[in-house]
């Protein structure tokens, strides 16, 4: 019975933070959750009053967990959140202010972060997040095909890669195609809604889909359908995106920097030279994509905020910024450290450091995820000629319009 009870008492003890010691309670996801414990032990030597326990979550969970631990009063102290969930949490009253925080810590200077992504993360004038990575998307193409259709260079507007696509599709013949713009993703209509000044979501919480700018991208969008210049297929209707893209089925892709390293691994080695990327072209000169990636945040309801703080300062050093990427091939939200060599000699990853000098957040709306896919279901049947560009945008509009029905109320009763 002795020997029992020694057990159980280490046994416990083993389940504890030493005497004196902050147990910080982190969760993340993915990818970034299972390399973030290589990054911990640093900070633990440099902070050896703090035990860091993470809590790696898979992304198709971790939004309902996030609710759930709110609703039951169970949050962790600090944790990676989408860029697009900040406003949701945020007007949950869940999120921590972060002004202060940031302005007592010089070595996180705001001038050294891409604004578009910084301003992804303040919600009626208030920050809640530090940008951890970023993400966003633009023309990854084959510059072979546009060379033997007589380019030199991407696109720089509209109307010169509508020219690229019409000659490559001469080029190419009725079984392939300019681009591919798969209908099972709402990112490529939403990133040519971006390009436009006119919110596809007004102040009011209204759909704003009938602007002329969104008509003018949805016009766009649906043209390239409607001359055969982009298949009426999803992406799960081919074999996979990266032997099509070898096979020149298509010529232009739509998408992010994750995958970067599946070009290189899955293409053969003497076709590298045929591929690159480039930053997205908009109506009348360089264009705008959209601000993603993940952010850290701190939770209201911690009792540890000083000691999070002291991780969300360590993780955003450009120093642990550079090893985090060489972990995940994340993009680094911090103009500085893309000065290093890992990425200013990366010539795929050069076109997205551009970009982040031109990318916009979408409405900050908790909603704005369910609305997206109400733009692939009308973008997918208005590219099916189901509906027309007309019929398409004022189906958005009222879609949209019944998502943001609540918010309306609460707005004009001065809630969040």
């Amino acid at each position: 019975m002795r020997l029992l009870a020694v057990f159980l008492i280490l046994l416990l003890g083993s389940c504890t933070a030493a005497p004196g010691k902050t147990v910080l309670d982190v969760w993340a996801m993915g990818r970034e959750g299972e390399v973030i414990g290589e990054l911990i032990p640093q900070f633990e030597r440099e902070n050896p009053g703090v035990t860091v326990r993470v809590q790696q979550l898979p992304f198709t969970a971790a939004h309902e967990k996030l609710l759930t631990g709110f609703v039951g009063d169970a949050m962790p102290d600090m944790a990676q959140l989408g860029n697009s969930w900040v406003p949701e949490f945020a007007a949950l009253g869940a999120l921590e202010p972060l002004d202060a925080r940031v302005a007592a810590t010089p070595a996180m200077p705001k001038a050294d972060y891409f604004p578009g992504i910084w301003e992804s993360n303040v919600i009626d004038g208030t920050l809640y997040g530090v940008p951890w990575y970023v993400d966003t998307r633009l023309l990854f193409y084959r510059r072979d095909i546009l060379k033997q259709a007589g380019f030199d260079h991407p696109p720089r507007d509209w109307g010169e890669w509508r020219r690229q696509m019409v000659a490559i599709k001469q080029l190419v013949g009725p079984s392939k195609y300019a681009v591919f713009l798969p209908l099972n993703e709402y990112e490529p209509l939403e990133i040519l809604g971006l390009q436009s000044s006119d919110p596809m979501v007004t102040d009011g919480a209204k759909g704003n889909f009938r602007s002329p700018g969104f008509r003018r991208a949805l016009d766009f969008y649906l043209g390239l359908r409607r001359d055969r210049l982009a298949p009426v297929v999803a992406n799960t209707e081919i074999a996979n995106v990266w032997d099509e893209f070898d096979r020149g089925f298509f010529s232009f892709y739509i998408t992010g920097p994750w995958q970067i390293g599946e070009f290189k691994r899955r293409l053969p080695a003497n076709r590298q030279s045929e591929w690159m990327t480039a930053p997205m072209p908009g109506p009348d000169g360089p264009g705008m994509s959209n601000a993603g990636g993940s952010s850290l945040v701190l939770f209201k309801s911690s009792t540890h905020k000083d000691a999070a703080w002291k991780l969300v300062a360590y993780f955003s050093r450009p120093d642990v910024q550079v090893k985090f990427h060489a972990l995940t091939g994340d993009l680094p939200p911090r103009r500085s450290v893309w000065a290093t060599p890992a990425l200013a000699n990366d010539p795929y990853a050069r076109a997205f450091g551009e970009q982040l000098t031109r990318v916009r957040a979408t409405p900050k709306v908790p909603e704005w995820e369910r609305i997206g896919d109400v733009i692939k279901a009308v973008g997918e049947q208005a590219a099916r000629g189901q509906i027309n560009a007309g019929q398409a945008a004022a189906a958005l509009d009222k879609r949209a319009d019944e998502i943001l029905a609540k918010r309306r109320w609460m707005l004009s009763r001065g809630r969040r």
